[in-house]
Order: C-alpha cells, then sequence, then structure tokens
C-alpha cells in the first residue's frame, strides 16, 4: 500500500510557558499543505523487518526514523508481522514542516488499514502524540488550532483555499532543540477571535511566530527569504514552525519566484 504523508505550515506560532516537563506550551493555527512524501508499506515476505529511504538525504540510524519507530509501537501492541517500509523523502527535513511526523502518521493510519485494525482516529492520535508533539495533527490532517506541546487540537474553520503557497527553504536546516533553546516564551495567545474576521492584509500584525526573531537573528538569511516573499507580492509571509523554511501566501504566483529561488529548496502549490 501506498500513502502520501504530506506537510504542513504554522500560520502564526506563540510559545506560552516553559513547562515542567521541559517542553513549552504553545499556541499555532496548523495547516496541512500539498507537499508530500511517498510511503509504502508491503508485507515481508521472508519474514524480515526492512527499511528503505529514496529522495532527499534523511541522515540518522535507520531505527531512529518515525516510521519505524510507528510501525514498532504498533507492533508492539497488536502483534503485528514484520514488514517492508520505504520512504521516499520530498519534504526537507529540519524545515518546520512536520515531514518527519507526517511520515509516522500516516504509517499509523497505513497500518490500521492494511492489518483492518479498525482504530479510531483518538486511538491512533494517541499513539501518534507518544511519537512526536506535531504527529497527532496529520491523524485528522485538516486545519487545527494546536494547543499544548502541539498535540491538543481543536477544529477551526480558518482556510488557506484562496491562496497560492510558496514555500522556500535555505540549504540548512534548524533542530526543534536549537530553536527552543534561542526563543523566549511571550506569554501571548493568538488573537483568534480577530484572526476569523480580518481581512489577510492584517495577518502580519495579528499572526505572529515567535521563533522568527531570534531565528532570523541567528540566520539572517532567513529573514531575507521572507522579505523576498515579501517584495514578490506575497499577502503574508512567515517562517514555518521553528524553521528554517519560510512560506508566503500569494493571490497569484508571480512568474520570477523560480528564477529568484534559483537551487535553493522551493516548492509552489496549494493547502488541502
Amino acid at each position: 500500500m501506498i500513502v502520501f504523508p504530506n506537510a504542513k505550515i504554522n500560520v502564526g506560532l506563540r510559545i506560552l510557558n516553559r513547562r515542567d516537563d521541559g517542553y513549552h506550551n504553545l499556541e499555532s493555527i496548523m495547516v496541512p499543505v500539498k507537499l508530500a512524501d511517498a510511503l509504502e508499506v508491503t508485507p515481508s515476505a521472508d519474514g524480515k523487518f526492512g527499511f528503505t529511504c529514496s529522495g532527499l538525504e534523511i541522515g540518522g540510524d535507520s531505527d531512529d526514523n518515525l516510521c519505524v519507530k510507528a510501525f514498532r509501537l504498533m507492533q508492539s501492541r497488536y502483534q503485528l508481522p514484520e514488514v517492508k517500509i520505504h520512504l521516499h523523502k520530498v519534504i526537507p527535513p529540519g524545515g518546520g514542516l512536520g515531514g518527519g511526523s507526517s511520515d509516522a502518521a500516516f504509517t499509523l493510519r497505513l497500518l490500521n488499514r492494511m492489518f483492518s485494525l479498525r482504530l479510531c482516529n483518538n486511538d491512533l492520535g494517541s499513539m501518534a502524540a507518544e511519537l512526536g508533539s506535531d504527529c497527532a495533527f496529520f491523524i485528522e490532517n485538516r486545519p487545527a488550532i494546536a494547543g499544548g506541546r502541539g498535540e491538543l487540537l481543536s477544529h477551526t474553520d480558518f482556510s488557506l483555499h484562496d491562496f497560492q503557497i510558496a514555500i522556500v527553504k535555505p540549504h540548512f536546516g534548524i533542530s526543534t532543540a536549537e530553536a527552543y533553546s534561542l526563543v523566549k516564551p511571550s506569554g501571548t495567545s493568538l488573537p483568534l477571535d480577530e484572526i476569523q474576521g480580518a481581512d489577510s492584509e492584517k495577518w502580519k500584525d495579528l499572526l505572529i511566530n515567535d521563533f522568527e526573531i531570534p531565528v532570523i537573528g541567528r540566520w539572517p538569511e532567513i529573514g531575507e527569504l521572507k522579505q523576498q516573499l515579501i517584495d514578490l507580492g506575497a499577502v503574508y509571509a512567515s517562517l514555518s514552525g521553528s524553521g528554517s523554511a519560510v512560506f508566503g501566501l500569494f493571490r497569484s504566483l508571480p512568474p520570477a519566484l523560480n528564477e529568484m529561488f534559483g537551487d535553493r529548496f522551493h516548492w509552489t502549490g496549494s493547502a488541502l
């Protein structure tokens, strides 16, 4: 079976406070987009587990891959037989786009179908939350307001379907741990009531990402990419998550976009 784990962007992200467990409470609007990896899981003909990867380089030991961790978690609970997993990586790692989290969540969803486990989204979401803060979002995979450390989700009518989306990532990634070491909690929530009725031209003042200032201070190229998107006519541009990718929302995509960003990773498309 083949599925296509998609990315997400964060439209606004406020860090509320640091928790006793070392994580941070946050608030963010998360929106799924059509940029996607490809994930295939098949029964193992030889009874041995296998994991292979193609596409973008992700590095690290295969046992640390979130697809593998998702399979082992579900296998330990439901006595699943060994499988073969192949991941074709398109979503760049270290960009704040949730690619690894999506891969893990889609692995759980695929195994649920493949082995007819009939688990509900609440069951899958609970397992996903054990794997990573963003993983639970990709179980239902629709716009949501994320709270807690990212695993507490509530429905929102916020939509980006009127926009074309451009995502640009510099040649480097940023680890989540490093980004959090730079940011200080603002203690300020997103003004959700104002956002729902606000014109998109006002989003830049309402939908703030607390990571932006410290991350751009450490890596000025990210600020330059954001400004380039604005100069091209983006209605709104922002760092996604903790970066390093930035995105711009456009009424229509400018022809010069591909030329401007050259060999840096860039993608254009729409929200799911």
